[in-house]
């Protein structure tokens, strides 16, 4: 595997063991050219994870070996690299890994450490979330193309309510994922109500091109927004994250103009370095921005006032929350008998 080398991040050195460890054998990339990627974009990843409680998504052999999630802060982390008590659906909680310095992302790395997924959260609050995070999730039957068309709806209806910018990144799959940074006043509930608002608003607009239905017999060839991706303990890959598929694609923050333009396969472990390079963060602007929740959570009172559109199924593994409706599969609900 070869001898070890140490690589200077930030100011700190970051020692790598086995650094010729093939970890993308389709690509022969390997845990040096893992770690040297996270060193090359460092600045840019850490923006998207800076005390944030961050989960590791890690595959010490590879992407062709076993794989897990590391939501406990690893033993034997550097005392440098902080950490953030967070609290489960379950109630239960933990100490996360929560990154200050670019150096934390190669340290991980070299624990094969391949995606970050921080909580849309900082440290000194963490239970009021300062992202709305919209996950753009194609179904069978749609592609990356549809959820970019479905982005650029999304796009108009953030500026609506609210004067709400948004900031793009491919997931590194099929899907986009939009940002939308906000002032840390609402729970997480609250903060769901407003991505469900979202979700229905754009069924209005487009009703054959996005669903929120939550069971998937209802998506149909649509492009889904997971509404749940906005409840506790439920995150997203960061921006400049790779992503474990064998060609080692990267979640990529793009520009507006991008949004259909530029292909997911357009970014990977390779390409994304020069990128970054000539470009630098194209979402370095984010924390300059807070929005306010305000016009989305109205438009979620008007619907259920107006509508009876309250809550939505939350996923499977959490409590029964107040006012969810039942968790049943449609096609599996007991009729009434005549």
């Amino acid at each position: 595997m070869g001898d070890a080398v140490e690589l200077e991040v930030g100011g700190r050195t970051v020692r790598l063991s086995s650094p010729d460890k093939v970890f993308f054998p389709e690509r022969g990339f390997t845990k040096l050219d893992l770690a040297r990627y996270y060193a090359s974009v460092a600045p840019g990843i850490l923006r998207a994870l800076r005390e944030r409680p961050t989960t590791l998504e890690r595959y010490p052999d590879g992407v062709g070996g076993e794989w897990f999630y590391q939501k406990r802060a690893p033993k034997g982390m550097p005392d440098w690299i902080p950490t953030a008590h967070i609290t489960f659906p379950s109630g239960r909680s933990a100490d996360e890994m929560c990154p200050t310095e670019e150096a934390a992302v190669v340290w991980a790395a070299q624990y094969g450490t391949l995606t970050f997924h921080p909580w849309p959260v900082r440290a000194t609050d963490v239970d009021h979330p300062d992202e709305l995070r919209i996950d753009l999730d194609p179904q069978p039957g749609t592609d990356y193309d549809d959820a970019a068309r479905a982005a650029h709806e999304l796009r108009a209806v953030l500026e609506e309510f609210g004067g709400l910018r948004g900031w793009p990144k491919t997931s590194g799959g099929r899907g986009l994922h939009v940002f939308v940074p906000i002032e840390p006043r609402w729970t997480f509930t609250q903060v769901r109500r407003a991505a469900i608002a979202v979700g229905r608003e754009m069924e209005r607009r487009v009703p054959e091109h996005v669903t929120i239905k939550w069971w998937k017999e209802e998506r149909g060839r649509r492009i889904f927004l997971d509404y749940n991706q906005t409840a506790r303990d439920r995150t997203i890959a960061s921006a400049y994250s790779v992503r474990s598929r064998p060609h080692a694609p990267v979640s990529a923050p793009l520009r507006w103009e991008e949004v259909g333009v530029a292909q997911p396969r357009d970014f990977d472990l390779a390409t994304m370095p020069a990128r970054f390079a000539e470009l630098g963060d194209v979402h370095a602007d984010m924390d300059d921005h807070a929005y306010s929740l305000d016009a989305l959570l109205e438009l979620a009172r008007r619907d259920e006032h107006d509508h009876g559109l309250g809550d939505l199924p939350y996923p499977p593994e959490y409590p029964k929350m107040p006012g969810e409706p039942t968790r049943v599969q449609p096609s599996r609900a007991r009729r009434p008998s005549s």
